[in-house]
């Protein structure tokens, strides 16, 4: 299993890099080092990398940040919320592309939600369309990124809230510690190295979006929102470009494995504590 879903496409990336490849005609000449060098001189790939980058630690963030705040407050209404439980939940079994179409509805500037609360709180102010703003299209995405995976960083916190050791807690309870302390220096330690685990695994998924941007935005306006993923893509099945569209992949690769290496040893180092 490991060798067809893990080896063999790894291979196969790698050997498409190294060669002409087309759609129709992988691996037609071995050109070695040319796509990568075409690709790291590309001003699309380098934004398109950076721009993937910044998106993903931020959606990462206010993911983990809104999920962990979440999760501590349902944890505190263990007995009263389980309805409002499974409503959380319910985005993240809405498919991405649900997700991108009904942000779409959410962000048109004619009927949309945001153009009626703006229409009838600020009356003569006209339409904005985030989504068609070089500045503002990216964010739109973000928003909804955000909704649909932050369920998960709940889940995740929420069932590390609940593995806690209670004799634990009813010991610095009995020694005198209130509730504030109690959270601070015996929960947060506890499930930290939850919350960071977390936070990688949607720092990954983040970095892998792709059916949003082509829902909402299909990359635009301009390449505001093409982020890695899209970009591939659109290297691979517009262009026709297969090895130039392996060498992005194994470029992102590379940034993931980057910038995901400190946030693995600080969970690592939190969980050994």
């Amino acid at each position: 299993m490991l060798l067809v879903l893990a080896a063999y496409p790894l291979a196969f990336i790698a050997s498409a890099a190294l060669t002409r490849s087309s759609l129709g005609n992988p691996f037609q000449e071995f050109v070695g080092g040319a796509n990568f060098q075409t690709a790291l001189g590309s001003d699309a790939v380098q934004h398109s990398l950076l721009l993937g980058t910044g998106y993903a630690f931020g959606v990462a963030a206010v993911s983990t940040v809104l999920g962990t705040v979440t999760a501590v407050a349902l944890w505190r209404t263990l007995r009263t919320g389980p309805f409002v439980r499974t409503v959380l939940l319910l985005p993240m079994i809405v498919p991405p592309v649900v997700v991108g179409i009904l942000f779409s509805f959410i962000f048109s500037p004619s009927g949309g939600l945001l153009d009626t609360l703006i229409r009838r709180f600020t009356p003569g102010s006209g339409t904005y369309a985030i989504l068609s703003d070089t500045t503002w299209a990216i964010f739109g995405v973000g928003l909804a990124d955000v909704w649909e995976w932050t369920p998960l960083v709940v889940l995740l916190v929420f069932t590390a809230l609940l593995g806690q050791d209670k004799e634990i807690l009813e010991a610095a309870q009995l020694d005198g510690a209130n509730t504030f302390q109690s959270f601070r220096h015996i929960t947060v330690p506890s499930v930290a190295a939850t919350i960071v685990a977390a936070f990688l695994i949607r720092l990954i998924l983040a970095f892998k979006v792709f059916d949003l941007v082509h829902v909402m935005t299909s990359g635009g306006p301009g390449s505001s929102t093409q982020v890695p993923a899209y970009l591939i893509w659109r290297s691979a099945l517009q262009n026709f470009d297969v090895g130039i569209a392996a060498t992005i992949t194994l470029l992102l690769a590379v940034v993931v494995t980057v910038v995901t290496i400190p946030v693995f040893l600080v969970m690592k180092r939190l969980r050994d504590d």
